[in-house]
């Protein structure tokens, strides 16, 4: 007779003390944990550090563990793990030098669709504003995506805060027309 697995019976010998059988819930459980972080990630070393953090978690916590939905807890462990991995890596390599659009504007991660059509609509951005003369693309760039302030741009580009403000608006008017333009000529 082939015993069913039962999470309850698995959580209560560990919460005893009973190392075994926390063994018997990480075999029971990375399959399926692996499918979820790979969701998010797709090399497969990174993939294995963040499964170890999701079990380094898991046993920290299942000791007071009260819920009966262990598959899901374990799910949102392993969604958030992997997401937590995807904000960090963004930040090196922003911190590095690199200019990603997408995960400067989106640092919430939807879901991987609207993550890949967030990053399709800024790269049309990105090449929109680049296309600008260099005195406008260079005050959208420190506006929408240095986030400063048109006091700080006008100091550093040694002018007045009405010409940031103008040349900003002059500058989304130019990208408005451009894009425009662009969606009629398939862009």
């Amino acid at each position: 007779m082939v015993k069913v697995w039962n999470d309850d019976e698995w959580i209560q010998r560990f919460q005893v003390g009973d190392i075994q059988a926390f063994e018997a819930i990480i075999d029971h459980y990375k399959a399926y944990v692996f499918a979820i972080v790979l969701r998010f990630v797709k090399e497969p070393e990174d993939v294995q550090d963040i499964a170890q953090d999701v079990f380094l978690q898991l046993y920290r916590s299942l000791s007071d563990y009260q819920t009966d939905h262990l598959k899901a807890w374990i799910g949102k462990i392993s969604a958030n793990k992997a997401i937590d991995w995807k904000r960090r890596q963004a930040k090196y390599e922003l911190e590095d030098g690199e200019t990603d659009l997408a995960n400067l504007a989106d640092k919430r991660l939807a879901s991987p669709d609207q993550v890949l059509i967030q990053q399709e609509r800024e790269f049309n951005i990105r090449a929109l504003y680049s296309t600008l003369p260099s005195h406008y693309s260079s005050i959208v760039v420190k506006y929408h995506f240095e986030e400063k302030s048109y006091q700080q741009i006008a100091r550093e580009e040694g002018i007045s805060v009405k010409t940031v403000e103008s040349r900003l608006y002059r500058a989304r008017k130019l990208m408005r027309d451009r894009w425009k333009e662009g969606k009629n000529e398939a862009f």
